[in-house]
């Protein structure tokens, strides 16, 4: 007892090898995680983190990333200060600093690879959804495109709107409810999307956060679904989905658009469907115009007025915060997207159009 009272802090450290050890176990065995961790385990943990929080009308996980940024700055600062003009103190304060650091660090990673991450190796939602993925032609990635295109103009005749975009005439806490009604219509077919879980936050700093470029982000920690709730009206549906899967235990990104798509087309609500299409659409005219920018070019002369309208007014948006903060913010989600096995990082977003194309197909006799 001595002996780890005195190397405490080295145990905690080793919690960071032994974490990312557990973690390439875990990948080895996806039908284990699965069924033992995603559906067992992971469900009570979710769930009751998600309930005790969502008493909270605000996000707890947004005041503790805060207060951490600011701890973490105050104590580095006083390291600083401390080597700098305190000589007794040069060998023992940045190293001390650094050592309390990694040890916190060790803490929080065994903590989210226990209470989340362990859902980054659970099996694909292909095999979940029973979709069956395989390599698309030009042609079908096209044909799915005009298709999309095609129901969002349908759409966008229905929504409401404000200055010529898409507007929802209701508060942010009402959308986010409204939202959980997606679900218990996917979970009719898909269980797995199934649960009582509490309604997604919005991010009370949501102009700041979009800065970094980000729409949305999952707390583990306190079970919340956070949203930016500073972005275009047409894209909250589809982000407050997005995160709502990750809620839900599902990790990877590219699955958690899908998902999100899913749960708006099969929500009763023409402004969820909209932005749900909308979602689906980016991502599919993006691959296509990769692999045959003419055939791209073409199918956006399709878009109604009303739909390029909205396109125009989301891009638009985002271009006012492009900079540095966004640019590194891209690069820290890259490298911590290829640390929990999604080795194409960002680009591994693109692999929801396998999943629209095998939708597509599962689906053919389904009318828009």
């Amino acid at each position: 007892m001595v002996w780890v009272k005195r190397n405490r802090k080295i145990l905690l450290i080793l919690l960071i090898p032994a974490s990312i050890l557990f973690t390439k176990i875990a990948a080895c065995f996806p039908k284990g995680v699965e069924f033992i961790y995603a559906r067992g385990i992971f469900p009570i943990i979710g769930r009751s983190l998600s309930n005790i929080n969502g008493i909270f009308p605000f996000s707890l996980g947004e005041i503790i990333v805060l207060v951490l940024i600011i701890y973490w700055t105050a104590s580095l600062m006083g390291a600083l200060y401390g080597t700098v003009f305190h000589k007794a103190r040069k060998r023992t304060s940045l190293a001390g600093w650094l050592a309390n650091f990694l040890a916190f660090a060790g803490v929080i990673y065994f903590a989210f690879i226990l209470v989340w991450g362990l859902n980054y190796y659970r099996l694909p939602f292909s095999e979940i959804a029973q979709l069956t993925l395989k390599p698309a032609s030009e042609k079908e990635l096209a044909q799915v495109c005009e298709r999309l295109i095609d129901h969002a103009n349908k759409l966008r005749a229905s929504v409401k709107e404000e200055n010529g975009v898409m507007k929802i005439f209701e508060t942010k806490q009402t959308l986010s409810e409204r939202a959980q009604v997606g679900y218990v219509n996917a979970a009719k077919t898909i269980p797995q999307l199934g649960g009582e879980y509490s309604s997604a936050k919005k991010v009370f700093l949501s102009g700041a956060l979009s800065y970094t470029g980000i729409s949305g982000i999952y707390f583990p920690f306190t079970g919340e679904a956070n949203f930016n709730g500073a972005m275009p009206d047409v894209m909250l549906p589809n982000t407050i989905c997005h995160e709502m899967a990750h809620q839900r235990g599902f990790a990877r990104e590219d699955e958690s658009n899908y998902i999100a798509f899913l749960t708006c087309r099969d929500h009763p609500d023409v402004d969820f469907q909209y932005s749900g299409a909308i979602l689906a659409l980016n991502y599919a005219l993006r691959a296509l115009r990769t692999s045959d920018k003419e055939a791209a070019e073409h199918l956006m002369t399709k878009y109604s007025p009303g739909l390029k309208r909205d396109l125009q007014d989301t891009a638009q948006f985002w271009s006012k915060y492009q900079g540095p903060v966004e640019r590194l913010s891209y690069d820290v989600n890259n490298l911590y997207l290829k640390s929990n096995q999604q080795k194409d990082g960002v680009a591994s977003y693109g692999r929801m159009v396998d999943l629209l194309i095998a939708d597509y197909r599962k689906n053919a006799h389904r009318q828009d």
